[in-house]
């Protein structure tokens, strides 16, 4: 025990060092460093922007949980990311609104077109649909990920 505090040992810090750090006590989280008056320094506008294209390119492409077998999982997958980020992204809340409204609009067609399989042409209709669905959500996606609001063409706009 007695070699631990030798004078001369090779591993005491030097004085200076301990000058610059924070008095004893004092929390580094009260630092401006992370105030939450504003992002984190590493948060910088192109970040945010990036992150911000992203999630609208999700709340697009989640639509697509649907045909892997998701109940409702066309309109619950923009849904959880419309809701989870609306308020933290302006373009995520645009996008993810639209994505919705498309989706409902489709449920909406795909009901009318399932009665109209009655009369067969139902079965044409809901193939147009499925492809027309598919190709809109992908194009919607790659123009959120560009950063540009997209509008779904015969879109219900229910949610506004």
């Amino acid at each position: 025990m007695s070699d631990m505090n030798t004078p001369g040992d090779p591993q005491l810090p030097p004085a200076e060092p301990e000058q610059a750090l924070p008095p004893a006590g004092t929390s580094t989280h009260s630092s401006s460093v992370y105030s939450s008056s504003g992002p984190a320094p590493t948060a910088t506008p192109d970040k945010i922007q990036s992150e911000s294209r992203l999630w609208a390119m999700l709340s697009h492409l989640t639509a697509l949980c649907g045909f892997i077998g998701i109940p409702f999982g066309h309109i619950l997958g923009p849904l959880v990311v419309w809701l989870i980020k609306k308020d933290q992204y302006p373009l995520v809340d645009d996008q993810g609104r639209e994505s919705l409204n498309f989706q409902i609009s489709m449920t909406i067609y795909g009901i009318v077109a399932g009665l109209l399989t009655l009369v067969f042409i139902g079965f044409i209709l809901l193939g147009a649909l499925i492809v027309a669905d598919i190709v809109l959500v992908i194009l919607a996606s790659i123009e959120a990920n560009k950063g540009v609001a997209y509008r779904y063409p015969l879109t219900i706009r229910l949610i506004k």
